[in-house]
Protein backbone atom coordinates (compact mmCIF):
# COMPACT_ATOMS: atom_id res chain seq x y z
CA UNK A 1 0.00 0.00 0.00
CA UNK A 2 3.08 2.21 0.90
CA UNK A 3 4.91 1.62 -2.06
CA UNK A 4 1.56 2.07 -4.55
CA UNK A 5 1.03 5.30 -2.15
CA UNK A 6 4.48 6.73 -3.22
CA UNK A 7 3.84 5.65 -6.66
CA UNK A 8 1.05 8.56 -7.17
CA UNK A 9 -2.08 5.83 -6.59
CA UNK A 10 -4.91 6.50 -4.16
CA UNK A 11 -4.71 3.69 -2.07
CA UNK A 12 -7.84 2.09 0.21
CA UNK A 13 -6.20 -0.60 2.31
CA UNK A 14 -9.29 -2.90 3.85
CA UNK A 15 -8.49 -5.27 6.82
CA UNK A 16 -10.95 -7.88 8.12
CA UNK A 17 -9.48 -6.93 11.81
CA UNK A 18 -6.20 -4.43 12.36
CA UNK A 19 -3.37 -4.04 10.07
CA UNK A 20 -0.49 -5.79 10.36
CA UNK A 21 -2.43 -7.33 13.75
CA UNK A 22 -1.92 -11.39 11.79
CA UNK A 23 1.22 -13.23 10.94
CA UNK A 24 3.34 -10.34 10.05
CA UNK A 25 2.76 -9.53 14.35
CA UNK A 26 3.55 -12.86 15.25
CA UNK A 27 6.94 -13.41 13.41
CA UNK A 28 10.25 -14.14 14.31
CA UNK A 29 11.80 -11.19 11.87
CA UNK A 30 14.98 -13.03 11.19
CA UNK A 31 15.51 -11.76 7.37
CA UNK A 32 17.15 -14.57 6.11
CA UNK A 33 15.90 -17.65 4.68
CA UNK A 34 16.28 -20.65 6.95
CA UNK A 35 19.03 -23.18 5.88
CA UNK A 36 18.64 -21.00 2.64
CA UNK A 37 20.30 -23.67 0.38
CA UNK A 38 17.05 -25.94 0.66
CA UNK A 39 15.37 -24.05 -1.16
CA UNK A 40 14.92 -22.78 -4.43
CA UNK A 41 16.22 -20.02 -6.18
CA UNK A 42 13.11 -17.66 -6.32
CA UNK A 43 13.04 -17.92 -2.69
CA UNK A 44 16.63 -17.01 -1.95
CA UNK A 45 16.30 -14.19 -4.77
CA UNK A 46 12.73 -12.53 -3.54
CA UNK A 47 13.78 -12.74 -0.08
CA UNK A 48 17.51 -11.39 -0.56
CA UNK A 49 16.33 -8.90 -2.03
CA UNK A 50 13.88 -7.56 0.32
CA UNK A 51 15.96 -8.05 3.55
CA UNK A 52 18.63 -5.63 1.40
CA UNK A 53 15.89 -3.09 1.51
CA UNK A 54 15.36 -2.96 5.35
CA UNK A 55 18.42 -0.91 6.93
CA UNK A 56 16.88 2.09 4.54
CA UNK A 57 13.31 1.46 5.66
CA UNK A 58 14.24 1.00 8.94
CA UNK A 59 15.83 4.99 9.16
CA UNK A 60 12.96 6.03 6.87
CA UNK A 61 10.13 4.80 9.14
CA UNK A 62 12.17 5.72 12.69
CA UNK A 63 12.35 9.48 10.72
CA UNK A 64 8.50 9.22 9.21
CA UNK A 65 7.06 8.12 12.59
CA UNK A 66 9.09 7.95 15.56
CA UNK A 67 9.12 4.42 15.79
CA UNK A 68 12.17 2.23 15.97
CA UNK A 69 11.39 -0.77 13.74
CA UNK A 70 14.34 -2.31 15.52
CA UNK A 71 16.31 -3.46 13.07
CA UNK A 72 19.88 -4.49 13.45
CA UNK A 73 22.41 -6.55 11.90
CA UNK A 74 23.25 -9.03 15.09
CA UNK A 75 24.48 -12.62 13.09
CA UNK A 76 23.27 -15.95 12.96
CA UNK A 77 25.05 -18.84 14.55
CA UNK A 78 23.59 -22.60 12.84
CA UNK A 79 24.70 -25.29 14.90
CA UNK A 80 24.98 -28.86 13.70
CA UNK A 81 23.61 -30.68 11.86
CA UNK A 82 23.95 -29.16 8.47
CA UNK A 83 25.81 -29.50 5.53
CA UNK A 84 28.89 -27.25 5.60
CA UNK A 85 29.68 -27.87 1.59
CA UNK A 86 26.39 -26.81 0.75
CA UNK A 87 26.18 -23.96 3.28
CA UNK A 88 29.55 -22.15 2.10
CA UNK A 89 28.57 -22.85 -1.88
CA UNK A 90 25.37 -20.53 -1.23
CA UNK A 91 27.18 -18.41 0.56
CA UNK A 92 29.58 -17.90 -1.56
CA UNK A 93 26.85 -17.62 -4.62
CA UNK A 94 25.38 -15.06 -2.93
CA UNK A 95 27.90 -13.18 -2.00
CA UNK A 96 27.12 -13.89 1.73
CA UNK A 97 30.12 -13.77 4.53
CA UNK A 98 30.48 -17.44 6.49
CA UNK A 99 32.64 -18.88 9.03
CA UNK A 100 32.85 -22.33 9.79
CA UNK A 101 33.76 -22.01 13.54
CA UNK A 102 33.96 -25.26 15.93
CA UNK A 103 31.36 -26.93 13.90
CA UNK A 104 29.17 -24.29 13.91
CA UNK A 105 28.44 -21.50 10.21
CA UNK A 106 28.82 -18.29 11.88
CA UNK A 107 26.66 -15.65 9.36
CA UNK A 108 27.30 -12.22 10.32
CA UNK A 109 25.63 -10.71 7.88
CA UNK A 110 21.98 -11.74 9.39
CA UNK A 111 19.64 -9.26 10.50
CA UNK A 112 16.42 -9.04 12.28
CA UNK A 113 13.58 -6.35 12.71
CA UNK A 114 11.34 -6.60 15.56
CA UNK A 115 7.73 -7.52 14.24
CA UNK A 116 5.40 -5.18 16.36
CA UNK A 117 7.47 -2.77 16.23
CA UNK A 118 8.19 -2.77 12.64
CA UNK A 119 4.11 -3.31 11.86
CA UNK A 120 3.67 0.03 14.29
CA UNK A 121 6.37 2.01 12.49
CA UNK A 122 4.36 0.82 9.10
CA UNK A 123 0.96 1.88 9.91
CA UNK A 124 1.37 4.91 11.26
CA UNK A 125 3.53 5.22 7.98
CA UNK A 126 0.46 4.86 6.09
CA UNK A 127 -1.29 8.08 7.42
CA UNK A 128 2.30 9.91 6.20
CA UNK A 129 1.32 8.18 2.53
CA UNK A 130 -2.12 8.92 2.37
CA UNK A 131 -2.90 5.96 2.38
CA UNK A 132 -6.90 5.38 3.68
CA UNK A 133 -7.42 2.58 6.24
CA UNK A 134 -10.52 0.46 6.39
CA UNK A 135 -10.26 -1.88 9.33
CA UNK A 136 -12.37 -4.50 11.16
CA UNK A 137 -14.33 -4.65 7.64
CA UNK A 138 -14.70 -7.92 6.46
CA UNK A 139 -15.02 -8.65 2.12
CA UNK A 140 -17.33 -11.34 1.14
CA UNK A 141 -15.60 -14.00 -1.21
CA UNK A 142 -15.57 -13.04 -4.61
CA UNK A 143 -18.21 -13.31 -6.25
CA UNK A 144 -18.01 -11.01 -9.62
CA UNK A 145 -18.15 -12.05 -13.20
CA UNK A 146 -14.70 -12.56 -15.47
CA UNK A 147 -13.55 -9.60 -17.21
CA UNK A 148 -13.27 -6.09 -14.80
CA UNK A 149 -13.56 -6.23 -11.97
CA UNK A 150 -15.45 -2.49 -10.38
CA UNK A 151 -16.26 -3.58 -7.05
CA UNK A 152 -16.00 -5.88 -4.03
CA UNK A 153 -18.74 -6.54 -1.09
CA UNK A 154 -18.16 -6.39 2.30
CA UNK A 155 -20.35 -8.29 5.09
CA UNK A 156 -22.06 -5.13 5.66
CA UNK A 157 -23.17 -4.57 2.46
CA UNK A 158 -21.17 -1.54 1.10
CA UNK A 159 -19.56 -2.13 -2.09
CA UNK A 160 -16.44 -1.03 -2.35
CA UNK A 161 -15.34 0.41 -6.08
CA UNK A 162 -11.48 0.63 -7.25
CA UNK A 163 -9.71 0.92 -10.84
CA UNK A 164 -7.37 -1.79 -9.83
CA UNK A 165 -7.83 -4.57 -6.66
CA UNK A 166 -4.82 -5.86 -4.71
CA UNK A 167 -5.47 -9.78 -2.72
CA UNK A 168 -2.85 -9.50 -0.43
CA UNK A 169 -4.39 -11.52 2.23
CA UNK A 170 -2.07 -13.93 3.83
CA UNK A 171 -3.54 -17.36 5.01
CA UNK A 172 -7.42 -15.64 3.62
CA UNK A 173 -6.38 -15.14 0.26
CA UNK A 174 -7.40 -18.44 -1.04
CA UNK A 175 -10.72 -18.30 0.79
CA UNK A 176 -11.30 -14.30 -0.25
CA UNK A 177 -10.60 -15.52 -3.71
CA UNK A 178 -13.77 -17.73 -3.25
CA UNK A 179 -14.22 -19.75 -6.65
CA UNK A 180 -12.12 -17.48 -8.63
CA UNK A 181 -9.32 -19.05 -6.78
CA UNK A 182 -8.89 -21.25 -9.13
CA UNK A 183 -5.61 -23.62 -8.96
CA UNK A 184 -4.15 -21.20 -6.53
CA UNK A 185 -3.10 -23.81 -3.59
CA UNK A 186 -2.45 -22.26 -0.25
CA UNK A 187 -3.79 -23.16 2.97
CA UNK A 188 -2.91 -21.55 6.51
CA UNK A 189 -0.09 -23.39 8.61
CA UNK A 190 -0.09 -22.77 12.34
CA UNK A 191 3.18 -21.06 14.29
CA UNK A 192 3.56 -21.18 18.16
CA UNK A 193 5.90 -18.95 19.55
CA UNK A 194 7.78 -18.22 23.76
CA UNK A 195 9.22 -15.06 24.39
CA UNK A 196 11.68 -15.35 27.42
CA UNK A 197 12.68 -12.40 29.31
CA UNK A 198 16.81 -12.52 30.48
CA UNK A 199 19.21 -9.42 31.03
CA UNK A 200 20.38 -7.29 28.17
CA UNK A 201 23.15 -8.88 26.18
CA UNK A 202 22.43 -12.14 27.92
CA UNK A 203 22.19 -13.65 24.12
CA UNK A 204 23.43 -10.74 21.36
CA UNK A 205 22.80 -13.16 17.89
CA UNK A 206 20.45 -15.51 16.48
CA UNK A 207 20.79 -19.21 16.97
CA UNK A 208 19.26 -21.61 14.88
CA UNK A 209 19.15 -25.50 14.82
CA UNK A 210 17.08 -28.30 13.17
CA UNK A 211 14.22 -25.80 12.34
CA UNK A 212 14.20 -23.98 15.82
CA UNK A 213 15.62 -20.41 16.30
CA UNK A 214 16.28 -18.05 19.40
CA UNK A 215 16.10 -14.43 18.27
CA UNK A 216 17.43 -11.98 20.95
CA UNK A 217 15.62 -8.60 21.60
CA UNK A 218 17.71 -5.30 22.65
CA UNK A 219 15.72 -5.76 25.64
CA UNK A 220 17.00 -9.10 26.70
CA UNK A 221 13.41 -10.59 25.10
CA UNK A 222 14.37 -13.78 23.54
CA UNK A 223 11.91 -15.16 21.35
CA UNK A 224 11.87 -19.27 20.91
CA UNK A 225 10.11 -20.45 18.02
CA UNK A 226 8.52 -22.37 16.14
CA UNK A 227 6.02 -24.96 15.13
CA UNK A 228 4.79 -25.59 11.81
CA UNK A 229 1.21 -26.83 12.15
CA UNK A 230 -1.38 -28.00 9.55
CA UNK A 231 -4.79 -27.14 11.46
CA UNK A 232 -6.68 -24.75 9.58
CA UNK A 233 -7.78 -21.59 10.84
CA UNK A 234 -7.09 -22.92 14.51
CA UNK A 235 -4.89 -19.53 16.41
CA UNK A 236 -4.80 -21.53 19.35
CA UNK A 237 -1.84 -22.19 21.68
CA UNK A 238 -1.47 -25.47 22.99
CA UNK A 239 0.54 -26.81 26.16
CA UNK A 240 2.29 -29.88 24.08
CA UNK A 241 3.60 -26.59 21.94
CA UNK A 242 4.94 -24.66 24.83
CA UNK A 243 6.71 -27.72 26.21
CA UNK A 244 8.66 -29.00 22.80
CA UNK A 245 9.40 -25.39 22.22
CA UNK A 246 10.60 -24.53 25.80
CA UNK A 247 12.93 -28.05 25.70
CA UNK A 248 14.29 -27.02 22.48
CA UNK A 249 15.12 -23.51 23.68
CA UNK A 250 16.81 -24.65 27.15
CA UNK A 251 18.94 -27.31 25.15
CA UNK A 252 20.30 -24.49 23.27
CA UNK A 253 20.37 -21.74 26.15
CA UNK A 254 19.99 -23.56 29.52
CA UNK A 255 19.92 -20.34 31.48
CA UNK A 256 16.45 -19.80 29.80
CA UNK A 257 15.42 -22.91 32.26
CA UNK A 258 15.08 -20.67 35.09
CA UNK A 259 13.86 -17.54 32.95
CA UNK A 260 9.93 -16.65 32.81
CA UNK A 261 7.77 -17.30 30.11
CA UNK A 262 6.09 -14.33 29.43
CA UNK A 263 3.70 -14.66 26.57
CA UNK A 264 2.78 -17.52 24.44
CA UNK A 265 1.20 -16.64 20.69
CA UNK A 266 0.71 -18.23 17.62
CA UNK A 267 0.03 -17.20 13.99
CA UNK A 268 -1.21 -18.13 10.61
CA UNK A 269 1.48 -18.16 7.90
CA UNK A 270 -0.08 -18.20 4.15
CA UNK A 271 1.55 -21.90 3.42
CA UNK A 272 2.16 -22.14 -0.52
CA UNK A 273 4.35 -24.96 -2.70
CA UNK A 274 8.08 -24.31 -1.84
CA UNK A 275 7.42 -21.23 -0.08
CA UNK A 276 6.93 -19.20 -3.83
CA UNK A 277 4.74 -16.36 -3.34
CA UNK A 278 2.07 -15.50 -6.16
CA UNK A 279 2.93 -12.15 -6.89
CA UNK A 280 0.66 -11.53 -10.79
CA UNK A 281 -2.72 -9.94 -12.22
CA UNK A 282 -5.18 -12.74 -11.97
CA UNK A 283 -5.73 -14.94 -15.39
CA UNK A 284 -9.70 -14.13 -15.24
CA UNK A 285 -9.33 -10.25 -14.46
CA UNK A 286 -7.94 -7.24 -15.93
CA UNK A 287 -7.41 -5.82 -12.69
CA UNK A 288 -7.16 -7.93 -9.92
CA UNK A 289 -3.69 -8.78 -8.16
CA UNK A 290 -2.26 -11.41 -5.76
CA UNK A 291 0.48 -10.30 -3.88
CA UNK A 292 0.47 -13.04 -0.96
CA UNK A 293 1.73 -16.70 -0.18
CA UNK A 294 5.07 -15.92 1.27
CA UNK A 295 4.28 -18.27 4.03
CA UNK A 296 7.82 -18.28 6.18
CA UNK A 297 9.35 -15.23 5.09
CA UNK A 298 6.97 -12.37 4.31
CA UNK A 299 8.29 -9.76 6.28
CA UNK A 300 11.62 -10.65 4.44
CA UNK A 301 10.42 -10.45 1.02
CA UNK A 302 8.04 -7.79 1.50
CA UNK A 303 9.68 -4.69 0.45
CA UNK A 304 10.56 -6.49 -3.15
CA UNK A 305 7.28 -8.33 -3.18
CA UNK A 306 5.82 -4.89 -3.21
CA UNK A 307 8.41 -3.66 -6.20
CA UNK A 308 7.54 -6.62 -8.28
CA UNK A 309 3.93 -5.96 -7.25
CA UNK A 310 3.85 -2.71 -8.41
CA UNK A 311 5.94 -3.26 -11.84
CA UNK A 312 3.41 -6.06 -12.34
CA UNK A 313 0.27 -3.39 -11.97
CA UNK A 314 1.99 -0.88 -14.55
CA UNK A 315 3.19 -2.76 -17.03
CA UNK A 316 -0.01 -5.54 -16.87
CA UNK A 317 2.12 -8.60 -16.58
CA UNK A 318 5.13 -9.73 -14.70
CA UNK A 319 8.55 -9.01 -16.15
CA UNK A 320 9.82 -12.32 -17.77
CA UNK A 321 12.53 -12.75 -15.10
CA UNK A 322 9.64 -13.09 -11.78
CA UNK A 323 7.80 -15.79 -14.10
CA UNK A 324 8.78 -18.03 -11.13
CA UNK A 325 6.13 -15.67 -8.63
CA UNK A 326 3.51 -16.22 -11.60
CA UNK A 327 -0.32 -17.41 -11.22
CA UNK A 328 0.06 -21.30 -11.07
CA UNK A 329 -0.51 -22.87 -14.04
CA UNK A 330 -3.82 -25.43 -15.09
CA UNK A 331 -6.70 -23.10 -13.83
Amino acid sequence: AITLAEQGWQVTLIDQGQVGMESSWAGGGILFPLLPWHYRDPVNRLAMAGASQYPALAEKLLANTGIDPQYRRCGMRILTPFDPAAALAWCKDYGFEAVIDHDTLWLPQVAQARNPRLMQALRAHLAVSGVTLLENTQLVPLAADDGRLTGWQDTAGRRHEADAFVVTAGAWSQSLLGRHALSLDMKPMRGQMLLYRLPPDALTHLIYREDFYLIPRIDGHIVAGSTVEDVGFDKSTTSRAAAELAAKAIAIMPTLADAPVIKHWSGLRPGSPDNIPVIDRHPSFDNLYLNTGHFRYGVTMAPASADLLVQCMQQGSLPTEASAYAWPASF
